[in-house]
């Protein structure tokens, strides 16, 4: 029998509407396991770590993804998968920032919620956690099938950190842009081990330390000098996600570009990610991206705001020379990137 770690964090999946404030407020765990007998029949044997009070995810804050690693670290040895009830506003961050924080994970971490409270009739909570469930204590041969923090919302399974909430009215509430899918839930779960991440060799180290003085540029046709330089000019800033258009592509204005020389000549790490949902940087390929390449900004390639800004935060927590930080975040760690989408669009 699966032994499961539930981590209920907090969240739409955990509110009952207030007939006095007219508002949804949040519930304890055992008000979700009165509307979850279910749980009982699926042979797992599981525990529950609750945050007490609940979290809504609008207020979620790196102290918040460090205490849930510490909690995934301190009872690793004794838990055979763990599955985090979460909101879903901000659940691609926490995904993300886990993803990168727990090096050499060799268990399922899922992350589950719901669009409904679990109260209402109509709700897709029971679905998702039962679900969430089987896959967190699913083997195959003996073998984790999937050892990656993962989402799984409306009958499917998305790598954390390459996730997205795109609406908030469906029941499918994520997607994956630039990545398929890592399974789909039918009459039966079907998994796509060919582009799930390998299980590692090495024992699971916890990251804790993350650097949270970055900031946003997002760009937009008018954007102005004096928004630009408020921006670049935070006190203690260390890293910028540069969100712009296309593959890579920004004004060329002589004040822009040396807006951005002056801060990347200060320290100050730019991250260049496209404001697409689906695509990849590709610095060079136009000519109004190649004034950025030329001063040093960074190729984001494909990932998601969420892997970007989670990345940039643990990277710069590791405190490594400009070299070093430039070549991490360049690089896959934990399947958050393609330097080349054609490999698993050919999968």
């Amino acid at each position: 029998m699966s032994k499961i770690l539930i981590i209920y964090t907090g969240g739409t999946v955990g509110m009952i509407y207030d007939e006095k404030t007219k508002a949804l407020r949040p519930i304890g765990f055992n008000e979700i396991r009165n509307n979850l007998p279910e749980l009982y029949r699926m042979g797992i044997d599981f525990y529950v770590y609750a945050f007490n009070p609940p979290i809504d995810s609008s207020d979620m804050q790196p102290e918040i993804w460090v205490e849930i690693a510490s909690i995934i670290e301190d009872r690793y040895d004794r838990y055979d998968g763990f599955v985090i009830l979460h909101g879903s506003d901000t659940m691609s961050f926490t995904a993300s920032a886990l993803s990168f924080m727990l090096e050499n994970l060799s268990k399922p971490v899922i992350l589950t919620g719901s669009q409904l409270p679990i109260g209402k009739i109509r709700t897709d909570a029971k679905e998702n956690i039962i679900t969430a469930m089987e896959i967190a204590a699913t083997r195959h041969n003996g073998q984790v099938v999937v050892p990656e923090v993962c989402i799984y919302f409306d009958f499917a399974l998305f790598r954390g950190n390459r996730s997205k909430k795109y609406n908030a009215e469906k029941f499918e509430a994520f997607y994956s842009m630039n990545y398929p899918p890592l399974a789909e839930a039918g009459i039966d779960i079907k998994y796509k081990t060919q582009v799930v991440l390998p299980s590692p060799e090495k024992p699971l180290k916890v990251h804790k330390h993350l650097d949270d003085n970055v900031t946003v540029l997002k760009m937009f046709p008018g954007i102005t000098r004096k928004a630009v330089e408020a921006i670049l000019n935070v006190s203690g800033l260390r890293g910028v996600i540069l969100e712009t258009f296309g593959s890579g592509n920004t004004n060329t204005q002589p004040w822009f570009i040396e807006s951005l020389k002056k801060a990347i000549d200060k320290g100050v790490v730019i991250v260049d990610i496209t404001q697409c949902d689906g695509g990849s940087v590709e610095l060079g390929k136009y000519e109004t991206s190649q004034p950025l390449q030329q001063i040093g900004v960074i190729s984001g390639h494909d990932m998601t705001f969420e892997a970007a800004i989670t990345k940039l935060m643990f990277v710069l927590g590791q405190n490594l020379d400009l070299e070093a930080t430039k070549a991490m975040i360049e690089a896959p760690l934990r399947g958050e990137l393609t330097t080349n989408t054609h490999d698993w669009e050919a999968i």
